[in-house]
């Protein structure tokens, strides 16, 4: 999608339109969207809220989270134990997506747009930021969704691969109303082929009932699982309102919030909790799991489709990192993509929800105009400073394969550092947005 300058504080029939090209105005409007980053007109809002559901529980119903559930399991948690962490990491994760989802309705602007009311021109670091985690998700599931497509087709792995990366990037350029309606139909697609994977499972798979890990390193492996967890349904942040941004301005927030919550939370703890069912089959085996678990045949051919079919939902960039990730040690490669790409986000979801709440306060209950708040510029060096200070706040309690920072070493692998990275960039922004408020 392309970029675009917006012109805040012009009077809104005087500003330039830089993007008025087209977009979907109605359900099954497929035309394919040239808007840019300009807020969505409210004449072209429409949908309701249960939309939400199926956005955002359909590209989770993907083996890039049943991978994620074997971790618990491989650092030597019961299925029990590695389940509780699993549920309360995507849920803390999921909080802040479904609040920041709520914009989109209100603003008709999508999520780092937005962020420039925080950021001011300082946005651009949070925004390459996000185009490089977009190039590492692009590989977590390029990974899956390629390995799927070269089993079913007989072909080598790269090039399952590339042809994955195309199909997804078709879907990209084809926008919003492609995507919602996509993800509905494979709302019901994902389930039954998950919901096959579950039922061949209960011949003869069974989950771990001991774990190897004991005492203090017992305590360090559920948490780095609960902190694995919570990057799954935190990595949608920086997305959220642009899913929602056709809404219109009426829509309830309460209903947007849950529709969004229930969408992740749902989708991720269903896959994550077959992945922790399933360690002992999927584990390092990506695509081949499910092929062997599902016996071949039209049943093993079934499931490689819906796996390839699921990695299609994401645009794609990161072909050399998939490559990369394939060629030897998956599951810690796996591991350590997952992790770096969103040591950024909590930092950044701190940031601009303390002020959005500062501007919301100030304008003592008024609409949202978003012409008015970006004729208030702010300095962008008080976002800046929280937002470095946060990251680098974080680093002695990162655990990854690539580096363990000593906090992280000392608490036997609890990796704490997406919580301290919060409530640095929250400690440190809050005084400084107040003072600049005064």
């Amino acid at each position: 999608m392309p970029l675009a300058h917006v012109s805040g504080g012009l009077p809104a029939d005087s500003r330039p339109i830089v993007f008025d090209g087209s977009m979907p105005a109605a359900p099954g409007d497929l035309r394919v969207e040239g808007h840019g980053i300009e807020p969505v007109p409210e004449s072209n809002r429409y949908g309701g809220p249960w939309r939400l559901f199926t956005v955002w529980f359909a590209p989770n119903l993907t083996m890039t989270g049943v991978f994620t559930g074997t971790i618990g399991v491989a650092l030597g948690l019961d299925f029990g134990t590695a389940l509780t962490a699993v549920v309360l990491g995507t849920v803390v994760g999921a909080l802040p997506t479904a609040y920041l989802s709520t914009w989109g309705g209100l603003t008709g602007t999508g999520q780092l747009p937005l962020a420039r009311l925080a950021f001011g021109r300082a946005v651009a670091l949070p925004g390459l930021l996000q185009w490089l985690s977009s190039v590492a998700w692009d590989a977590l599931i390029g990974l899956f969704g390629g390995d799927a497509l070269a089993r079913l087709c007989g072909w080598p792995f790269w090039v399952g691969v590339l042809v994955m990366m195309a199909a997804q990037g078709a879907l990209g350029v084809l926008g919003y109303e492609a995507i919602h309606r996509l993800q509905i139909v494979m709302t019901f697609v994902l389930a039954v082929a998950f919901a096959v994977i579950a039922w061949r499972m209960l011949d003869g798979v069974h989950p771990a009932t001991t774990g190897s890990a004991t005492g203090a390193d017992h305590m360090g492996a559920f948490v780095l699982t609960s902190t694995i967890a919570l990057s799954l349904s935190l990595s949608w942040a920086p997305y959220a309102s642009d899913f929602s941004r056709y809404l219109p301005r009426a829509t309830s927030r309460p209903r947007m919030f849950w529709c969004t919550l229930l969408g992740l939370v749902v989708s991720f703890v269903a896959v994550q909790a077959l992945g922790l069912w399933g360690a002992s089959v999927l584990t390092d085996q990506t695509a081949a799991g499910v092929e062997e678990l599902l016996g071949g045949g039209a049943a093993g051919a079934f499931g490689l489709l819906a796996v390839a079919l699921a990695a299609a939902l994401a645009a794609a960039l990161g072909f050399p990192l998939v490559l990369w990730m394939h060629a030897a040690d998956t599951t810690a490669r796996f591991q350590n993509v997952l992790l770096f790409v969103g040591y950024w986000i909590p930092g950044f979801v701190a940031i601009v929800v303390v002020d959005w709440i500062a501007r919301a306060r100030e304008r003592a209950g008024a609409p949202v105009d978003l012409a008015v708040e970006t004729a208030r510029p702010f300095p962008a060096w008080p976002s800046l400073l929280a937002f470095v200070a946060a990251f680098g706040a974080a680093v002695p309690f990162m655990d990854t394969g690539l580096y363990v920072g000593p906090v992280a070493d000392a608490l036997h692998g609890a990796d704490f550092s997406y919580y301290v990275a919060f409530l640095v960039a929250l400690a440190l922004y809050t005084p400084l947005r107040l003072r600049r408020r005064a």
